[in-house]
């Protein structure tokens, strides 16, 4: 993996990632003169036990405009600079313009509440420079690569004081609430493990001491030697939709062995993954025939420099279709009390995906 290290006119930093040396460059280049001076914050709530950040700003973010507007393509002409260089590379990374943690955030307002400084980081992640792209039409190497770039920013991340979990994650489709159609995922570096992998790492903590494995691995193990939900069985790594989806078509994509974070992966471990990844992606596709709408979430162990064998990276994706002409949206029993209402089963899902025959490698 290459990479190359500029300053936006902003002040903002990019990253440019390539398979390749990157000899052809162009000056790094913003839509911004000025840095915004982010400032967010967070609010306690005391019912819930968990902090909530706010940053209003984030209302000013470009919302999805017209292709010859994309601030995702490379910029063509300088007097109508957008986000990215012109230069041969395949996978760029820049600090988010409207982000909803910030490293300098300071002096929250005193409220009834408990209020702190939302210090964390946002970053944008540009999968490909190709706007009519998405993540499942990458090639192999490219995605390998995109595996790489999140491990490399992971540990960037992590040695910066206030960072305690890194979570890297795409929204795709404006059924999503996307803002950008540009193929492109965000990574999220917050100063506390968040509720929900929090909760997670409690479930495979207490699993781990009283089984001595993985509570994932255990899992995926058991999901392989059933078969009736498995969509990707490699010699590293597997997909499958869970037996507990809550969502229809909900797959999970993991190593088969114990691996807690990006950079614990071995070249192996990485080829395969990226097989299972775009396997997972091009039956979406096929299944529907069009662009499918999904959130992909990336779990890995907390940035705190401990060993975690509890713990395993994988990936989450959550698309909201619940049929064919209907979306699943998150409503009353979801939201109110957290309870997730199916209506259908993950062994019938599972079987509409194990349908659509795919091919991984470029006709």
């Amino acid at each position: 993996m290459h990479c190359q290290e500029l300053f936006k006119p902003d002040g903002r930093q990019l990253t440019l990632y390539s398979r390749a040396p990157i000899t052809a460059l162009a000056a790094a280049p913003s839509p911004f003169a000025e840095p915004l001076g982010a400032n967010p914050h967070l609010r306690w709530h005391p019912l819930r036990g968990e902090w909530v950040t706010y940053a209003p700003y984030r209302q000013e973010r470009t919302f999805l405009p017209p292709p010859q507007y994309n601030p995702l393509a490379a910029t063509l002409d300088p007097l109508y600079p957008t986000e990215l260089p012109r230069g041969d590379y395949d996978v760029a990374v820049f600090d988010n313009r409207f982000p909803a943690l910030a490293l300098e955030a300071r002096a929250p307002p005193p409220l009834i509440v408990p209020t702190a400084a939302a210090r964390g980081h946002c970053e944008v992640v540009v999968f490909t420079q190709d706007a009519r792209a998405s993540l499942g039409a990458l090639g192999l190497e490219h995605i390998e690569l995109l595996l790489q770039v999140w491990a490399a920013r992971t540990a960037r991340l992590a040695a910066r004081a206030p960072v305690a979990y890194v979570l890297p994650f795409e929204n795709r489709g404006a059924e999503v609430g996307v803002t950008l159609h540009h193929p492109h995922g965000q990574i999220y570096a917050y100063p506390f493990v968040p509720p929900v992998p929090r909760r997670m790492l409690e479930q495979e903590r207490a699993f781990y001491e009283e089984n001595g494995t993985a509570l994932l691995v255990d899992l995926a193990q058991r999901e392989v030697a059933s078969g009736a939900r498995l969509l990707y069985r490699g010699q590293h790594a597997v997909a499958f939709v869970p037996v507990c989806a809550r969502y229809p078509y909900e797959v999970w994509v993991t190593p088969l062995a114990q691996v807690g974070q990006f950079a614990a992966l071995t070249p192996p471990q990485r080829a395969d993954l990226a097989r299972a990844l775009k396997t997972v992606l091009l039956k979406y596709e096929g299944l529907w025939q069009r662009p499918f709408p999904y959130l992909m979430a990336w779990y890995q162990a907390p940035t705190d420099g401990q060993p975690h064998p509890e713990t395993q990276l994988h990936a989450q994706f959550l698309p909201p279709y619940r049929t064919r002409e209907r979306l699943k949206y998150l409503a009353g029993t979801e939201l109110a009390a957290g309870l997730f209402a199916m209506d259908a089963l993950p062994e019938d899902k599972a079987r509409e995906l194990q349908q659509v025959a795919v091919s991984l490698e470029p006709p």
